[in-house]
């Protein structure tokens, strides 16, 4: 029997959402395609006010929690170390963000703002100006912290709150116990039917600029035929990464993806108007830095138009649903990491590389097109967007190269997005375990590529798109309230926050570093120091008279109970915990489940949170048990004088 790490009503329940949308879309694409771009245009046009402020207070509540108080904090115990070098942390997230995206887009969406900009006469100089803002804008921090609340919340309260990976254990501090019934479960299986959705429709953008690309190139027939081979080769490449691990499969590729999408970037740019590209991105800057507050709160209300909703409200939809997706897949990654540190890397420093990208494609494009290319590209995009980059690249020299670059940058683009995608939704499915049995990452690997062929085949990407960005209305809502659990979380945490005066030598740190500490070893940590400096607190409150007090010992635990006189209990808890090894370190185990590290919590009156005291000695576990005392009793005064 195959073994599994299943949430049964998670796993079965989004797969029977998914195939009932997939049968119902194949069975008539043309009905469905029509209903969801109604329902789809109904969302927008009446909640799009809602979406422009939501997306405000996610930006305000971002900054407000890196830049704030609770940046200190870290995403996991306060000794945590990150788990990727830096670069290959911004690599990844960068990779599952927005790569797809920016290969599709950053040509043909510059271009289609200055034909038919919003405001600017079309095909001017007014209009190249304003299509390069509102680039920045549809691309700029907006964008960024919509993935950053998501990534933030998961990653608190997984890695520091010790709780399941899964979207619900953001909603703990609003919905309590709740959680883990039916109401969790139909929030995870919402984010495994987004992110399915959602990854299956860019998949469709990928396969498509292949496609175009290849045919541009090489003369290969854009057949449908071909886009199904392209989606096998590509699925295919992406199961072996999502089984090798995002150590040594995920984060490869994304190291490679960024590697060659800076050396072409860098191409274009030296072999085009750079000059102008430098002054370009200065005033680019500048622009969305003036238009700043402007944009985030406009919907044209006193002139209404469809470009709005095309638009802006379009994307603000599609960064939303495709949160759950890149949000679990950077927290996924960055456990170790401050909240500062955590709002500067996924908020500016992806924002400032798009930036660069942007101005770069975008720039030359509208460059070209008003000089050498006498209107030539902006016709491509036009005609095809899936042929923009390669209309671009014919003006450039090099271009069969750098063409075949494009290629294979969107081909490992679509590896990523695919074999991480996989990732994120295994996690959701199976209730927040981060390492599980094979063939339920190859299951999900394998939807993925179906879902898109058969979509792909029938017509019914369209009809998917529509419906995905649908699912963002209510997802917004979602996000709203992880907004308020992540605020009342850091804020409980901050005020409540206490720390060892001391803690493990170095050699003991540096030990557990390279060989995690195994069950065995904490239980003889617990009976050795644990419960020697448990017992010798009890022994000196006795000799001071304080005799309400009980030492209750078990194998795997050490309990210290204090009653005041008023009848109040001080709790005080030693026992073993584990988690799993650091996600995707080189640690990880090269086949089945991956090793847990294990610690010795410390715990006081039923707080869900815990101290790593692992490695500590008698004298300093015993002034942790003291420090809690301390506390407790300055809480104890403090309700009393009230």
């Amino acid at each position: 029997m195959m073994k599994s790490e299943i949430n049964p009503r998670v796993f079965w329940g989004a797969s029977a959402i998914i195939a009932l949308l997939l049968a119902t879309t194949l069975a008539m694409p043309g009905t469905a395609d029509a209903a969801f771009k109604t329902a789809q245009a109904w969302a927008i046009d009446t909640f799009g006010w809602f979406y422009i402020a939501a997306v405000a207070v996610f930006l305000v509540v971002v900054l407000a929690l890196g830049f704030g108080p609770a940046g200190k904090l870290k995403l996991g115990p306060d000794d945590a170390e990150p788990d990727f070098p830096y670069l290959s942390w911004l690599a990844m997230l960068f990779a599952a963000g927005m790569g797809i995206g920016l290969m599709y887009f950053a040509v043909a969406e510059p271009i289609q703002h200055y034909v038919s900009p919003p405001e600017a006469p079309s095909g001017t100089v007014l209009a190249a100006r304003e299509a390069m803002a509102i680039t920045f804008h549809h691309y700029g921090v907006h964008a960024w912290a919509i993935y950053a609340l998501v990534g933030m919340s998961l990653a608190y309260f997984t890695y520091r709150r010790d709780m399941p990976l899964t979207l619900r254990s953001g909603l703990s501090p609003i919905l309590g116990k709740r959680i883990d019934g039916p109401l969790g479960d139909a929030i995870d299986i919402f984010a495994v039917c987004g992110t399915v959705f959602g990854v299956s429709t860019s998949l469709g953008f990928g396969v498509s600029q292949m496609a175009a690309g290849l045919a541009y190139e090489y003369g290969v027939p854009d057949t449908t035929q071909v886009k199904i081979a392209i989606i096998v080769l590509v699925m295919g490449a992406a199961t072996l990464s999502v089984l090798s691990g995002a150590d040594r499969g995920i984060r490869r590729l994304s190291e490679l993806n960024l590697v060659l999408a800076v050396l072409l970037m860098l191409f274009v740019m030296a072999v085009g108007p750079t000059l102008f590209l430098l002054r370009a991105l200065i005033q680019n800057f500048g622009l969305y830095l003036d238009h700043f507050v402007k944009r985030t709160f406009t919907l044209y209300a006193y002139e209404p138009r469809a470009w709005m909703a095309d638009w802006t409200l379009f994307y603000w939809a599609w960064w939303i649903a495709w949160s759950p997706f890149v949000g679990m897949f950077i927290a996924r990654i960055s456990r170790g990491r401050t909240i500062r540190e955590f709002v500067i890397g996924v908020l500016f420093v992806p924002t400032a590389f798009t930036f660069l990208w942007m101005t770069v494609f975008g720039n030359t494009a509208i460059s070209l097109d008003l000089g050498p290319a006498q209107g030539g590209i902006a016709d491509a995009v036009q005609a095809n967007l899936s042929t923009a980059l390669f209309k671009l690249l014919e003006y450039l020299p090099g271009a069969s190269v750098t063409s075949t670059l494009a290629i294979v940058l969107v081909g490992f683009f679509f590896v990523t997005s695919a074999d991480s995608g996989a990732l994120v939704i295994d996690t959701l499915a199976s209730g927040g375990t981060e390492e599980t049995p094979r063939w339920q990452r190859v299951y999900w690997c394998v939807l993925l590529g179906t879902t898109a062929t058969l979509l792909l085949v029938a017509g019914g990407l369209g009809a998917l798109q529509s419906a995905t960005l649908l699912a963002a209305l209510p997802f917004c809502f979602i996000m709203l309230l992880l907004a308020v659990g992540l605020v009342r979380q850091t804020n409980a945490d901050l005020a409540g926050v206490s720390l060892p005066a001391d803690g493990p030598a170095i050699s003991e740190r540096i030990k557990r570093l390279i060989v995690p500490a195994r069950r065995a070893d904490i239980v003889a940590q617990l009976r050795s120091q644990g419960q020697q400096a448990v017992q010798s607190v009890q022994e000196a409150l006795e000799a001071e008279g304080w005799t309400a007090t009980r030492l209750d010992s078990e194998a795997d635990r050490v309990e210290l109970t204090i009653t005041a006189r008023d009848g109040r209990l001080f709790v005080y808890r030693l026992s073993p915990r584990s988690r799993p090894l650091a996600a995707y370190t080189a640690l990880e185990a090269s086949e089945g489940r991956r090793n847990l590290a294990w610690m010795l919590a410390a715990q006081t009156n039923g707080e869900t949170g815990f101290r790593d005291l692992t490695g500590f000695t008698i004298g300093q576990i015993a002034n942790d048990v003291l420090t809690q005392l301390e506390r407790w009793r300055l809480t104890e005064a403090h309700v009393q004088d009230r």
